[in-house]
């Protein structure tokens, strides 16, 4: 079973660290700006939504943590937006450590977080996944998550 523990301010930085890089490149791939450009738009994207941290009003920062006889292991990040009028959450972010990954720890996660959520009410979890992104995409789908829609876009060049 995995449990989740809120964000450390002292958690947070590394937490950047991974983030940032990893939605740049993302955004790179995805709109096709160059590095240098996706990098810069990451940061003021993750700046405006996190605009005090963990402590940001309305955004939950957690710690995915696998409890161990000898010693609980942080094994990845969760941050997501609870609506409670519409009894919804929505994944900004889910990520099980590289060094981690192909052990069952994100399907795992994926089904105590929807417990945790069904035991405070909530009826339903949104997410975005890259279209490129086929591993995170599998993860979802046997976790019972389904295609809601599709995003689009094109550059307007001129």
């Amino acid at each position: 079973m995995i449990s989740f523990r809120s964000m450390t301010e002292e958690e947070f930085p590394a937490y950047l660290d991974y983030f940032i890089p990893d939605y740049a490149d993302e955004i790179a791939a995805n709109y096709g700006l160059s590095q240098d450009d996706a990098l810069l738009r990451a940061n003021k994207e993750i700046s405006d939504a996190l605009n005090e941290g963990v402590n940001t009003h309305g955004q939950m920062l957690l710690c995915l943590i696998e409890p161990s006889i000898h010693q609980d292991k942080h094994v990845g990040y969760l941050w997501y937006k609870p609506d409670t009028i519409m009894r919804t959450v929505f994944i900004y972010d889910f990520h099980i450590f590289n060094a981690l990954q192909g052990q069952g720890l994100a399907k795992q996660a994926l089904r105590d977080f929807e417990e945790h959520l069904r035991d405070k009410g909530f009826k339903e979890i949104r997410l975005r996944v890259a279209g490129d992104n086929a591993r995170a995409r599998h993860v979802y789908e046997t976790s019972g998550f389904g295609v809601t829609g599709i995003n689009m876009s094109k550059a307007i060049v001129g």
